[in-house]
């Protein structure tokens, strides 16, 4: 299954901010606790974009970690390796295409990670496989995705300016349904874990931000909602209009994330 998908690094960027700055809960501390990564671990964070990760677990570790990070995109090594040099850390940054097998041999890795990425792979089975072989027998596999009850406020505004339906999600439409089923077939153990963090706006401004972003990320994927530039600045003005009447009439907007995180053991 070919994925048409491009999230460029600006919106990233945005969105990451307006979670830090309206959601009510942290997300890093709860995979940290959740995953609970041992001192002197080989970790391998597959889909590692800027390296967010990859530098969470070595700050949880103190640096006591053999880690490694994986990114098919040259734009998000390259901060990544930027952010590496400014830490002063020597985490090797690769290039790696989970749509292709991965140049490691077998059984190297204790911990495998892919967070927000791996519901983009083409072959499902392939790139979980690549994950389960890379690990050593007791190793454990995290990964993190949209659950199908993730952030409807932001559906249900988009439905309401539009008239339309949503089309279908690469993560929420496949993660839990298509990944899942794989890894408990794969592993000899997985557990399903849920985070819930709720964003509240007081204002439209930083959901039309949101939203604006969000959709940005890959036109492709809303093609039947907009197509030009026009198209989307008409849309992003009737979902504005359709915000803003939403906090007149309730005080606020509250759209709150739903992620699941998938922990397997080999």
């Amino acid at each position: 299954m070919k994925i048409n998908y491009q999230e460029t690094t600006s919106d990233l960027a945005v969105r990451i901010d307006i979670h830090n700055k309206f959601g009510g809960k942290d997300i890093d501390a709860w995979m940290l606790d959740l995953i609970k990564l041992q001192p002197g671990s080989k970790i391998l964070d597959v889909g590692c974009g800027a390296g967010k990760q990859c530098f969470s677990y070595h700050d949880y570790l103190k640096g006591n970690a053999d880690i490694t990070g994986g990114d098919v995109s040259d734009d998000l090594l390259a901060q990544a390796r930027g952010e590496n040099e400014k830490r002063g850390t020597s985490i090797p940054f690769i290039t790696l295409n989970f749509n292709k097998q991965f140049p490691f041999e077998d059984n190297l890795f204790d911990f495998t990670s892919c967070c927000f990425a791996i519901y983009y792979a083409e072959d499902v089975p392939f790139t979980i496989s690549e994950m389960h072989r890379v690990l050593k027998p007791g190793g454990r596999l995290f990964t993190t995705g949209p659950m199908p009850q993730n952030k409807q406020l932001f559906y249900d505004v988009i439905r309401e300016a539009t008239n339309k339906p949503i089309p279908p999600m690469p993560g929420s439409s496949r993660f839990e349904s298509e990944f899942l089923p794989v890894i408990r077939s794969l592993f000899s153990s997985a557990e399903v874990h849920i985070f819930e963090n709720p964003l509240t706006f007081e204002s439209a401004e930083p959901f039309v931000a949101y939203t604006r972003a969000s959709l940005s990320e890959d036109r492709k994927i809303w093609t039947s909602l907009f197509e030009g530039k026009d198209d989307f600045e008409n849309l992003m003005r009737e979902i504005e209009k359709v915000a803003a009447r939403r906090i007149e009439k309730e005080g606020k907007l509250v759209m709150t994330k739903v992620v699941g995180g998938f922990l397997a053991t080999k």
